[in-house]
């Protein structure tokens, strides 16, 4: 199976440049036209793909003149749209990754091009192949949790810096921390919730951690109400220090009338200090969730029985995220179509 990586702006493409690596009967081409990095402890491009070990093309079209069964979308978050698009017009399924767009009228034309194709358009929520989320669903699916009223999460990282600094760049990434860490949870109730839409949404921001320093908003509260009452909270910020071993992670507690279920996905750490670096270290094991994201995506394999995000399902997640941004703007609750 052939398979192109489409950029590597995103902090996830190496990740999956190596996990493609180890999956059988994979040959990989990435290409990296608009990468350009003045880091060299950062390199993008052919430089990159170098240090990866990967084959390199100069251009997108020369990924698919080479004719690729899929390929992954790791660029910018505004670049998203054109690159499947362009896959959906050679007819080879395409892997976004988070969030599906910018806008909704992005991820609504992408969706509608990859149906119209006849591919099929994934988008790149790990997190769902998480054996503790399994477990948190399978919990929910039994009626153990009795009926479930409220669900809080948590997605907390570093701000995002050096060569991928564009995730700051409001015009790449459309927004700041709202922008980036509310999908996860989102798409994780989702899920959970089997498409439930959101109908209402209200969020508040601010850029108090990192002011003067970067233009978007770097911290964020989130409160979703879906179509059947259930009601979310997200906290979704870059609140992570900069010098902290664990880069952050993703925390769900799921409040039913019968049960609690609580899982933390990046819990499963050995930590310690390091003398010879004088700095405290934070080692994880466990879940290698990109590797069952691709297996899934790719060989239809998967350890905890998951599927990858569709179209529809990023769209979704995409909704929330748009309609908090909104709401944090304008000081109001957004009502979602």
């Amino acid at each position: 199976m052939k398979v192109g990586v489409l950029s590597f702006a995103h902090t996830h493409a190496a990740g999956y440049v190596h996990e493609l690596s180890t999956l059988p009967g994979i040959e990989v081409l990435a290409t990296d036209p608009d990468g350009v990095s003045s880091d060299p402890a950062q390199p993008r491009g052919r430089a990159l793909a170098e240090q990866l070990g990967v084959a390199y093309a100069d251009t997108y079209e020369d990924v698919f003149a080479w004719g690729p069964d899929a390929v992954i979308v790791t660029a910018e978050n505004s670049r998203h749209r054109p690159l499947v698009e362009l896959a959906a017009r050679h007819g080879v399924d395409v892997l976004c990754e988070k969030p599906l767009a910018t806008s909704q009228a992005d991820g609504e034309a992408m969706v509608a091009a990859c149906r119209e194709a006849g591919v099929r358009l994934g988008v790149a929520y790990p997190v769902r192949f998480h054996r503790a989320y399994a477990a948190v669903k399978a919990a929910a699916a039994s009626g153990a949790l009795g009926e479930i009223l409220l669900v809080t999460g948590a997605n907390n990282g570093r701000l995002p810096a050096g060569a991928r600094a564009w995730f700051v760049d409001p015009e790449l990434a459309g927004g700041g921390a709202l922008m980036d860490h509310t999908v996860h949870i989102a798409d994780l109730v989702d899920d959970l919730l089997d498409g439930q839409p959101a109908v209402e949404v209200y969020a508040q921001a601010n850029n108090l951690l990192y002011e003067g320093t970067v233009s978007v908003e770097t911290a964020g509260l989130v409160t979703v109400r879906y179509a059947n009452g259930v009601i979310v909270t997200i906290d979704c910020s870059w609140s992570q220090p900069l010098s902290h071993p664990r880069w952050g992670g993703v925390e769900v507690q799921v409040i039913g009338t019968g049960a609690v279920a609580e899982m933390d996905a990046f819990g499963q750490l050995v930590g310690g200090w390091d003398q010879r670096d004088k700095t405290a270290f934070a080692l994880p094991w466990g879940s290698d969730l990109d590797h069952d994201l691709l297996s899934s995506f790719l060989l239809g394999t998967s350890p905890t029985g998951m599927t990858v995000a569709d179209g529809e399902a990023g769209l979704r997640s995409l909704r929330v995220a748009l309609g908090a941004m909104e709401s944090a703007r304008s000081g109001q609750a957004v009502r979602l179509d």
